[in-house]
């Protein structure tokens, strides 16, 4: 399943995200925001992030004006690796190396063409699972266990 929410910045990307993602053929789960009024964005990476949490096999994209705030929002969800992505290479690395579950956009910076691409890699790259990588989300995982 895939969680997509946003904030009013992010509304109208996320609702063209979500067509796009069904026409591939994938479940998903629209969180919110439903409209352009003003929402705080850390409500609905929270919303996204608990389900995301909740099964290793779910994925989040996020959607706010930057990608900055929600991606901060969603990090502090234990359980969660979200990453930022202006690319499809940015998408690719951050799921390969670090295993990220939920893909935070900037609406103000990306359009709906450009965001396709990225969000096609961010969900069909698998994790590579060497050694460094899991040392690496070893050692996250300790400093969340240090909050």
């Amino acid at each position: 399943m895939v969680y997509v929410g946003a904030d009013h910045r992010g509304f109208i990307l996320k609702g063209e995200m979500i067509d796009y993602l069904k026409k591939q053929g994938y479940q998903v789960k629209d969180l919110g925001t439903n409209s352009e009024e003003p929402v705080d964005y850390p409500e609905i990476a929270k919303k996204v992030g608990a389900e995301v949490a909740g099964d290793p096999n779910n994925r989040g994209v996020l959607l706010c004006g930057s990608g900055a705030g929600v991606c901060i929002a969603a990090n502090k969800i234990n359980g969660i690796r979200a990453a930022q992505a202006w690319d499809p290479e940015v998408a690719r690395l951050a799921r390969n190396d670090d295993n990220i579950n939920v893909l935070c956009l900037g609406a103000d910076r990306i359009s709906s063409d450009d965001a396709k691409p990225i969000v096609q890699k961010f969900l069909s790259t698998s994790f590579g699972g060497a050694e460094r990588f899991n040392r690496r989300l070893k050692q996250i995982q300790e400093l969340e266990g240090d909050k």
